[in-house]
């Protein structure tokens, strides 16, 4: 992996307002925590699959909980940290892409190097995954179906942002962004079903469409990188390796989402809840 020199000149957005607490030193404190530990996911995830399949045992010969308030409250708050997220981030993508270009929206680690708050939101990002494993709880103490795509999706989410994470990969600037806008109404949706507000059908197959879009992008971006890693005649601040778990993890996804969009959406047993 090649240093970041060639990026020097690359310019960060002008944020219309920095808090105190998005230029503290918490972003350095993390990346040198993942790049020492990042690792430790799998001992994590380990234990999540350990604890939802044993709850979900535990659970069958047992009466479902409502736990509709609860879930409210926790979609909410996801909700709620995804637009956030989303607002402080996709200024800087937008910025590189009309500033820069596309090579260096994907190539350039500038969006943790150049820029406190994108840096910021960043870790919080990586640090949410874990935070999001608390979905399946959900799912098992109320006894609805738990199927492949949630908790694979949930478990290598981990594993490629966290190991992304340590290395400061470029093409993490669209997956953050990415991840967070699709969130954003996801969670939104979720909060609302669980206070009993039906969103029109249509909403749910928009989002997951979203995902299905986000799989593509993530593919082409990760995709990207990998052929200027390959080509070596422009500088990438990216691995091959880490490329090629990314092409394998978004194709996986797309896979899984498209089977899941047309079990839900277009088969005769459709349902209305989006993964």
């Amino acid at each position: 992996m090649n240093e970041v020199n060639y990026f020097m000149n690359v310019t960060g957005p002008e944020h219309w307002i920095i808090f105190d607490f998005e230029t503290t030193d918490f972003i350095w404190n993390v990346l040198i925590w993942m790049r020492n530990y990042w690792w430790k996911c799998f001992y994590y995830t380990a234990i999540y699959l350990v604890v939802i399949f044993t709850g979900k045992l535990y659970m069958s010969n047992r009466p479902k909980f409502d736990l509709r308030s609860a879930l409210a409250l926790w979609s909410g708050l996801l909700a709620i940290f995804s637009i956030i997220g989303t607002i402080r981030t996709m200024p800087e993508l937008f910025h590189i892409l009309y500033n820069h270009g596309f090579y260096y929206s994907i190539c350039s680690n500038s969006y943790y190097t150049h820029d406190h708050v994108c840096a910021f939101w960043s870790s919080l990002f990586a640090l949410s995954k874990i935070v999001e494993l608390g979905d399946t709880v959900f799912i098992v103490l109320r006894k609805q179906p738990l199927i492949f795509l949630h908790w694979y999706h949930h478990i290598t989410v981990i594993y490629f942002t966290w190991y992304s994470y340590a290395l400061l990969m470029g093409t993490s600037r669209w997956y953050i962004v990415m991840n967070y806008f699709v969130h954003s109404w996801m969670y939104s949706y979720y909060a609302l079903k669980a206070m009993e507000i039906k969103p029109p059908r249509f909403i749910a197959m928009m989002i997951t469409t979203m995902q299905l879009v986000q799989m593509v992008v993530g593919f082409f971006v990760t995709g990207a990188a990998y052929y200027y890693i390959k080509i070596g005649e422009k500088e990438c601040h990216a691995t091959t390796f880490n490329a090629a778990c990314g092409l394998l993890m978004y194709f996986s996804y797309f896979v899984l989402f498209a089977m899941y969009f047309y079990k839900t959406y277009l088969s005769g047993n459709s349902r209305t809840k989006v993964e």
